[in-house]
């Protein structure tokens, strides 16, 4: 039976890479995927998912409009797919989680999404929230924080490399505005060593 996943990390710890790897093994098999990437996340281009490590595919961009069980179904006229992947699952509604839940028990699909958890704050994603809730399967994809402990927090930072505090929940960037830290260093604001 095909379940709905949800992989979860705080920054940089290979969620992208991951998803691009996962694919791979599917059409190096033979089977082909459906990739899902948010249209805001325009770093390199809409419609492009790419990791920090090099490696890319283009993908299907979606916004909070968008409806992936109807895309999913009309693709699914075309072409066999054996695996749905999301990257930066944080950016779904409740409405789309609900959607990819319905892809893997109605139509039989993998869903595999990728994403953070928490904001800058220590918030939840709207996205996150529904899929830590509805998912049939949970993985943490772990990294670490600049002490060697586990990193669970996202630490947003300005051009100097001070932590951020106030700020929409949403703001695109990379490792020039984002630092994974534990607990303790969030709550401390200790961005380095």
């Amino acid at each position: 039976m095909a379940k709905l996943y949800f992989y979860y990390s705080a920054m940089n710890a290979g969620k992208t890479t991951t998803l691009l790897q996962s694919s791979y093994n599917y059409q190096e098999r033979g089977m082909s995927t459906l990739l899902f990437t948010p249209k805001i996340d325009d770093r390199y281009k809409v419609g492009h998912i790419k990791s920090r490590i090099g490696l890319s595919s283009e993908a299907i961009p979606f916004d909070a409009s968008f409806d992936f069980f109807s895309a999913i179904e009309t693709c699914m006229k075309d072409q066999n797919i054996s695996c749905v992947l999301v990257d930066e699952a944080q950016f779904l509604n409740k409405v789309q989680v609900q959607q990819l839940a319905d892809v893997a028990s109605l139509l039989g699909i993998p869903v595999l999404t990728y994403g953070l958890r928490s904001d800058f704050l220590g918030e939840p994603f709207e996205g996150s929230k529904y899929l830590l809730t509805w998912a049939q399967e949970l993985t943490e994809i772990k990294t670490i924080c600049h002490c060697g402990r586990k990193a669970t927090m996202n630490a947003r930072i300005d051009a100097s490399g001070k932590m951020v505090t106030k700020g929409n929940q949403v703001e695109i960037g990379g490792n020039d505005r984002y630092v994974a830290l534990c607990y303790r260093h969030h709550r401390q604001g200790k961005v380095k060593a």
